[in-house]
């Protein structure tokens, strides 16, 4: 049963981690280069968040049930469970709160140099930086199981 679990979590870690970086690092740069219409680069890029973010929520809840089931001592010393949770948080806040405040944004007419625009600017620099830090959570997390394995 460990082995069918351990090949379970390298799929989920693989579908969510890989997911991160393919998407923010690879897939939206190339559609803001390649997309004369910034606008359309941004809503193609916020509908892979928004997707990626759902399977973050489900590939995290996974991932997190199965070490606190293979945690061997304090849940708040295990760096892999901590990781997961903090992840897991991060997602949380960029899609339900970050995310429905920059949509409500956007429905509301962003024009260039207005305070909405401000706004939302401050929002995708906070959701950016969430993001990146889900992301480095994610390589350590393939890191500290590559050690523990």
């Amino acid at each position: 049963m460990d082995a069918i679990s351990g090949k379970i979590e390298t799929v989920l870690q693989t579908l969510w981690i890989g997911g991160l970086w393919v998407i923010g690092y690879v897939v939206t740069p190339i559609l803001f280069a390649s997309l004369e219409e910034r606008r359309l680069a941004g809503e193609l890029a916020g509908h892979m968040f928004t997707a990626i973010n759902y399977i973050g929520l489900g590939c995290g809840t996974l991932l997190l049930a199965f070490a606190v089931l293979k945690s061997s001592g304090s849940l708040l010393k295990d760096r892999r469970i901590i990781a997961l949770v903090l992840m897991l948080v991060l997602i949380a806040v960029s899609a339900f709160v970050l995310q429905p405040m920059m949509q409500e944004l956007k429905l509301s007419g962003i024009v260039a140099g207005s305070e909405a625009a401000a706004q939302f600017g401050q929002l995708h620099g906070v959701s950016s930086v969430l993001y990146l830090l889900t992301s480095l959570l994610g390589l350590f997390l393939l890191l500290s199981r590559r050690q523990t394995t």
